[in-house]
């Protein structure tokens, strides 16, 4: 199992492949409660949250980053001034409001499996919200075309796109959610069957 504790970048990763993607895994499971999901961009963070017996993945807020540009809240870490903590610190409160037991963000790969910089924002702000909530599993999930069919979602329900990024960013933040639940249930599934014994 690759970045079990939910660390994303292991040591032994060659600079060059990037980041490593999360897998729901039953030794590191934290049980049942809500999770929240993330969808970091360069202007906005889109954030989704589940139910407690984590089935369902709904829309919760749209955060803008802190600072301009491809800087801000990349930056932002504990003990961090100003404007630079605050998306930071808005997913903290969040997370403590919705007593998550995992938090899932999401990792943009391109469609060949590379990470660009938009993997590395990710990276970078999944090891800052590390540093805030150490008690906390951060987990990064592979999130190819979750903002596109985010998108494609929200035009073909009669959303115009222009106009409506915040909603974007909080479809894809359900997308990325939705599909950790999904191949968490999997698992527990799978591994109750094989007679594991886990229960939610």
């Amino acid at each position: 199992m690759q970045g079990s504790p939910g660390d994303g970048t292991p040591a032994e990763t060659p600079p060059e492949s990037g980041p490593i993607s999360d897998r729901p895994d039953i030794a590191t499971d934290p049980g049942r409660g809500r999770r929240i999901g993330i969808d970091v961009g360069t202007v906005r963070i889109g954030v989704a949250s589940c139910d407690p017996d984590g089935i369902l993945a709904t829309p919760v807020e749209t955060v803008p980053r802190a600072g301009k540009g491809k800087g801000g809240a990349g930056k932002g870490r504990a003990g961090g001034k100003g404007a630079a903590a605050t998306d930071l610190a808005r997913i903290v409160d969040i997370v403590r409001e919705y007593e998550a037991v995992e938090v899932v963000v999401g990792l943009p790969r391109t469609l060949r499996g590379e990470n660009g910089a938009s993997a590395t924002l990710a990276t970078r702000f999944a090891k800052s919200l590390r540093s805030l909530l150490p008690d906390v599993p951060i987990r990064l999930s592979d999130e190819r075309l979750t903002t596109v069919a985010a998108a494609r979602a929200l035009r073909d329900s009669g959303v115009r796109a222009r106009g409506q990024r915040q909603m974007i960013d909080q479809a894809a933040a359900v997308s990325i959610l939705q599909g950790w639940l999904d191949e968490r249930s999997a698992v527990l599934r799978s591994a109750g069957d094989a007679g594991g014994g886990v229960s939610e």
